[in-house]
């Protein structure tokens, strides 16, 4: 048994667990839950799976329907103590966007850069594609045997955050991949991949198209409405297409806010960075280099005297120009612009 397996079964055992996943889930979120729960069980340690907020229909209904995970609200479970003890999953705790309970939190499992430091008794924070990749590697790390649901399932998640292999794809991704893909159920894969956006979805994204504004190869799209994810996931990889634009950002009511979504085409246009940078007192927000997602709770400017899409705007449009400055600052550190000679 590895190391790391060795430390979070030690401070798991003798608690309830519940594995909490970032608010509003995504796909990668809940198959790496779904994963760690078949993990924990494997070690007789039974899991309960919660998040807080919405999710995103079309993207996750298979999830439910075809491989029976049970996902719980965490305002929903009221039996929770701090004697009860949450990990986390594709999310790190002191960020917004992710719901305290009484419980105690002491893991995090997680592959996005750390943001917002937090102590915990355990941690495992490796940047990769996706979050099933982690939870995937504990399982062929220790020889565990992997049940044909539970590799779909992880297979899904690090399909659907790395973009089918086209983003944020590092060496363990793929080696998890080769791993996975010679276990899973290629059909129900197909199925549940293909199944991203309900036919009701169609008229808000005709809506949403007419919204997009770009502004210096930045690209902007609201959807007036309480959008799927995978709507504006969808959306704002269509504006990353166009030939003007190298950085995108389309974003949804969601609950009582604002879900947002944000792509890039260059690195040194880091999504992670410029989303926090972007939202930094108005909500929270984090990711890749390439794609990262933030939320803005309404009660944070309930008070506030602005033109929300206009601060919007003006505020991703200044981290991206930000990021733009510093890369011409590495790369003609003395000002000297192009020199003839």
């Amino acid at each position: 048994m590895t190391k790391r397996l060795e430390e979070l079964l030690a401070v798991l055992r003798g608690h309830m667990v519940y594995i909490q996943t970032h608010n509003f889930p995504d796909p990668d979120a809940l198959a790496s839950a779904y994963g760690l729960q078949k993990l924990l069980r494997h070690f007789g340690l039974d899991a309960k799976v919660c998040f807080h907020g919405t999710m995103a229909k079309a993207s996750v209904q298979g999830l439910f329907s075809m491989f029976g995970l049970e996902a719980f609200e965490v305002d929903e479970l009221e039996e929770l103590t701090s004697d009860d003890c949450i990990i986390t999953v594709d999310c790190q705790f002191n960020n917004t966007n992710v719901q305290r309970t009484a419980a105690t939190v002491v893991g995090c499992i997680d592959h996005h850069p750390t943001t917002a430091p937090f102590t915990y008794s355990f941690r495992d924070v490796r940047v990769c594609g996706s979050c099933a990749t982690l939870i995937a590697d504990y399982f062929f790390s220790n020889d565990i045997d992997m049940d044909v649901e539970t590799a779909t399932v992880l297979l899904y998640g690090l399909k659907m955050d790395t973009e089918s292999f086209s983003r944020g794809v590092t060496d363990l991704d793929i080696d998890m991949f080769r791993l996975l893909f010679a276990r899973c159920d290629q059909d129900k894969l197909k199925v549940i991949s293909h199944h991203q956006m309900e036919f009701e979805d169609l008229n808000a994204y005709r809506k949403a198209l007419g919204t997009i504004k770009i502004y210096d190869g930045i690209a902007f799209c609201f959807i007036d409405s309480d959008a799927s994810d995978g709507l504006v996931a969808t959306l704002c990889d269509f504006m990353l297409t166009l030939v003007e634009v190298q950085f995108s950002i389309a974003y949804a009511y969601r609950g009582n806010g604002l879900k947002f979504s944000v792509r890039s085409n260059f690195d040194y246009l880091d999504a992670g960075n410029i989303i926090s940078n972007a939202l930094e007192g108005l909500g929270n927000g984090g990711g890749h280099g390439t794609m990262a997602g933030g939320y803005i709770d309404f009660k944070n400017i309930e008070e506030a005297d602005i033109d929300l899409e206009e601060e919007i705007h003006n505020r991703f449009i200044n981290a991206v120009y930000f990021s733009r400055a510093i890369r011409e600052a590495l790369n003609d550190p003395l000002g000297l612009g192009t020199v003839s000679f």
